[in-house]
């Protein structure tokens, strides 16, 4: 039986890293073999791209950076996804292609066509099962990145950047509302952890 791919998207401080764990820990606890990867990254071409495309003191095109995004993504689809899935295991991975129609679609401002001709062409029919976007003010999402310190090349963008990457997302789960799950991450940890376990059981008996 083929694996489950279950994708995590959100701005910066937005507190996906944090829930993804959550996520785990409830699947793994049904007896799932589970695999945690991120992007870009998740292999070493992918890594040593992510250090490019976060790097502050890079300075690229913004279609560069998307054709960068999705060269990390192949290697991460051939190398870790598939045959994970293939395997039966599950996958939870830290951003995958709404973050590029976010980040770059919109706050590039990248053509959306082009990102997805690139899609189409990477990915060959690899859509995730699910994915929790983790929707929180810009203002507070920058609060909480407060203490983190350097800011890399995205985080370090100025307010109208991230402004401009929510509405893509906000967008997206609105024109996908069988796949996206928007949670609602300015509430309380607690409160969020609630909510993934019970979208979680209401995916596992779908």
């Amino acid at each position: 039986m083929r694996g489950r791919l279950i994708t995590f998207e959100g701005i910066d401080g937005a507190g996906k890293s944090t829930h993804l764990r959550t996520v785990q820990a409830w699947l793994a606890a049904r007896g799932l073999t589970v695999v945690v990867t991120r992007e870009p990254g998740g292999t070493p071409i992918g890594e040593a791209i992510r250090q490019l495309l976060l790097d502050r003191s890079s300075r690229m095109d913004a279609e560069t950076e998307v054709l960068l995004m999705f060269a990390a993504r192949r290697e991460h689809i051939v190398r870790i996804i598939r045959p994970a899935l293939e395997q039966g295991q599950w996958v939870l991975c830290d951003r995958f292609t709404d973050a590029t129609r976010a980040y770059q679609g919109g706050g590039r401002g990248v053509s959306m066509p082009r990102i997805e001709s690139l899609a189409t062409w990477v990915q060959q029919g690899l859509e995730p099962d699910l994915t929790f976007l983790f929707d929180v003010s810009v203002t507070t999402a920058r609060q909480r990145m407060g203490g983190r310190s350097p800011a890399d090349r995205f985080e370090g963008e100025e307010g109208a950047f991230h402004e401009r990457v929510r509405a893509v997302y906000r967008e997206l789960a609105t024109q996908n509302p069988a796949r996206i799950r928007t949670v609602d991450a300015g509430r309380s940890p607690e409160e969020v952890q609630s909510l993934l376990e019970k979208e979680l059981s209401s995916f596992w008996k779908a």
